[in-house]
């Protein structure tokens, strides 16, 4: 780790709480078998993690990559919104899809689901709008949670601009996945698209919410009416 890597994990280390990082090691559900099992945590808000971003977003993209490997949690979750905020202000193809490909290439550091969910959507999913979506069916197909859950949220970027398919598509390849995670990602994602346009929402729900996980159900109808909501989940509807 080079001079500039080391002066942003010592501020890190200035900032950290060990209050903090003990209430933050249950959340993320770091013990034995849990999702998060082994993660590190510094003990650092997130708000304060985004005030380090704008002080630290011009380092190069190798040193980020050298953060985005570190143990501590909150370290990753500094490289990654780096990266978010490199891939934004860029305005070289060929320096976006350096960051596009760093991303894919470190997905094993991207390990838990905050990570997932403030990156995925920002740069899976805005590099690949206008591209061949294919990288999205491979990572819904792996065996690694936290790539399948990238999948999903990459589409997030389709969602806000009306683009429904790969989301629906998406969402049928995981109707069985045996991860609660994986679950409410699929469902938080067809809420978003029943925002936007209900009868998409609906035709999905049609064919399938006697089949989905009860997770990815409630999920998908929370913002439904009431009588509706219940009908679902009486499988009345």
């Amino acid at each position: 780790m080079n001079a500039q890597a080391k002066q942003i994990m010592n501020k890190l280390q200035e900032l950290s709480d060990s209050d903090v990082a003990a209430h933050s090691l249950r959340f993320f559900k770091t013990g034995k078998g849990e999702y998060g099992e082994g993660d590190k945590f510094l003990g650092i808000r997130v708000p304060t993690v985004r005030k380090c971003v704008r002080e630290f977003r011009e380092i190069s993209l190798e040193d980020t990559l050298e953060i985005l490997k570190s143990p501590f949690h909150e370290a990753r979750l500094l490289a990654l919104l780096i990266l978010v905020a490199k891939y934004s202000s860029i305005n070289s193809s060929a320096g976006k899809e350096a960051i596009y490909h760093s991303y894919l290439n470190h997905t094993k550091f991207i390990n838990n689901w905050d990570l997932v969910d403030c990156s995925a959507e920002h740069i899976v999913g805005t590099h690949l709008f206008s591209r061949d979506r294919k990288p999205i069916y491979i990572l819904v197909r792996s065996k690694n949670l936290w790539e399948r859950r990238i999948a999903v949220i990459s589409t997030f970027h389709f969602i806000k601009r009306n683009d429904f398919s790969d989301t629906l598509a998406i969402a049928e390849i995981l109707l069985h996945d045996q991860q609660d995670l994986i679950h409410k990602a699929v469902g938080w994602m067809l809420r978003e698209v029943g925002k936007r346009n209900r009868d998409s929402e609906e035709r999905f729900l049609a064919k399938y919410y006697q089949k989905m996980p009860r997770t990815m159900l409630r999920y998908a109808i929370e913002k439904l009416p009431e009588t509706e909501r219940l009908e679902y989940l009486h499988g009345s509807k």
